[in-house]
């Protein structure tokens, strides 16, 4: 490939039409399923994947086939079809729906409306992750502007991947025989270290969302005269929550939520730390004097990546401040959000959660705990050689820089689906999402030149990998 050729032609497509197209998707109100249960009377989901579709349709690209396919009462999936010149296929994903608007956007940006400030695409979804469709077809069309061979290539776009990915499944399944059986998976929807370097996903955490829930009284009474005869469901909740974190460190008590760290992982743990330094916590938005966890890069890292972690993300029954009166509280829930590691099982982690929390009410309260999802992470498989060199040569391409390896925070259910159908299948999973870019928080924002690079990475990743193909069949 002619790396400053695809280059050029790349950010050309991204400044007159690809960013033009991702402003008018920023600002379809499109949030997942579990964040709007009237996703599908609302027709927000169908106004992303017909934006995204209409794109797709007037790209040149030899052969290819664009259909969004509806299963009933299942968000939408874009499916795009392009035939190889290569052996193989090649699956690329993305997903189209959006988390909630979430608040303290800054002065002059909001989720809905797209701002494009020093580089960077503000709003919702740009970098989480509707930039994927758009990446995908340009970096095959710059494989064929230069008439140079790539696999089959399969592009799906999900509907549902910020609600667990939960109607997937029957896609994967109704879809299978168009899918194929491929041997390359490109997913663009993970995080990178920095902005300087292509970075490669190597492990994604797994999750067990629930709520727990407190009943002490039929209704509210005045405090002063409920405390001191009822328990407060505050303080029950505290009391639960120690049962599986420990308030002094952060620390997880279940060792189901746990599972051994590679030794290969800490090394590559321990070579982004090196690059990456201080960044690695002064990337949060910190309040002055606040201090991250540790002042270790290397175990911040292996925290976010390969340790279980828990968050309250939200909370029913307790008033606003200002609403507050002098009221014992009858009742309180608490929305958790628990990261597990990669390779933990996510069945026992949710039943050890749910023991933990529900046996034994203190006062005998009533203690619900109501699982709403539990998914696997996921550990990458070796390499293969070709892979490894191909991405080493395409971050030297497009960035003058060596490929990082780092595991995600988060979670893809998708991958780890994948990976159990398609057993070898070697994985390059990637994205934009990096030091500030705010995905389902405030401020959310697409690094538009780095997307360019990443975009040139893909392609050039594409063309290595009809080159191994060929290489194997000559074999």
């Amino acid at each position: 490939m002619d790396m400053r050729r695809a280059q050029s032609s790349i950010d050309g497509w991204w400044t007159e039409s690809i960013v033009p197209h991702l402003c008018e998707y920023v600002r379809i109100p499109n949030k997942s399923p579990m964040f709007d249960a009237g996703w599908e009377a609302h027709g927000h989901m169908d106004r992303a994947a017909e934006l995204l579709a209409g794109w797709c349709r007037r790209q040149p690209l030899t052969g290819m086939s664009v259909e969004i396919v509806r299963l009933p009462g299942r968000t939408p999936v874009l499916l795009c079809e392009v035939p190889g010149t290569a052996p193989g296929t090649v699956l690329l994903y993305g997903h189209m729906d959006k988390q909630p608007e979430f608040t303290g956007w800054s002065e002059g940006l909001s989720p809905w409306e797209p701002v494009i400030r020093d580089g960077r695409l503000y709003g919702r979804g740009g970098a989480d992750d509707g930039y994927a469709v758009f990446a995908s077809l340009a970096a095959i069309r710059a494989l064929q502007e230069q008439d140079l061979p790539h696999a089959r290539c399969v592009v799906l776009i999900e509907g549902c991947e910020e609600s667990g990915s939960a109607d997937l499944p029957h896609y994967v399944e109704a879809l299978s025989d168009r899918i194929g059986s491929p041997d390359l998976v490109v997913c663009l929807d993970a995080e990178c270290g920095n902005y300087e370097q292509l970075w490669c996903t190597t492990s994604l955490r797994g999750a067990v969302l629930g709520t727990l829930s407190v009943e002490v009284l039929t209704e509210g009474v005045h405090s002063g005269a409920g405390t001191g005869v009822a328990p407060s469901p505050f303080r029950i909740l505290r009391s639960l929550l120690s049962r599986i974190e420990s308030e002094v460190n952060g620390d997880l008590m279940l060792d189901a939520l746990y599972c051994p760290i590679p030794k290969r992982r800490m090394e590559q743990a321990a070579a982004a730390a090196e690059v990456l330094g201080e960044t690695v916590y002064r990337k949060m938005p910190f309040l002055p004097g606040v201090e991250p966890l540790s002042d270790s890069p290397y175990e911040l890292l292996l925290n976010n990546t390969w340790r279980p972690s828990l968050t309250v993300t939200g909370a029913d029954g307790l008033p606003a401040v200002r609403d507050a009166g002098n009221t014992l509280l009858p009742q309180l829930a608490l929305k958790l959000s628990i990261r597990l590691a990669p390779k933990a099982d996510p069945g026992a982690a949710a039943k050890a959660v749910k023991d933990a929390l529900e046996s034994d009410p203190p006062y005998g309260a009533r203690v619900r705990f109501d699982l709403s999802m539990a998914s696997a992470g996921w550990n990458a498989p070796q390499l293969e050689p070709w892979l490894t060199e191909s991405m080493q040569r395409a971050s030297q391409a497009a960035f003058g820089r060596d490929v990082m390896y780092l595991g995600t925070g988060g979670g893809i259910p998708f991958i780890g689906m994948l990976a159990e159908r398609y057993p070898g299948v070697q994985f390059l999973v990637t994205g934009v999402l990096g030091p500030s870019s705010n995905a389902h928080g405030p401020n959310e924002f697409l690094h538009i030149a780095y997307a360019r690079r990443l975009t040139l990475c893909v392609a050039s990743v594409l063309a290595d990998h009809a080159g191994a193909a060929r290489r194997r069949e000559a074999a």
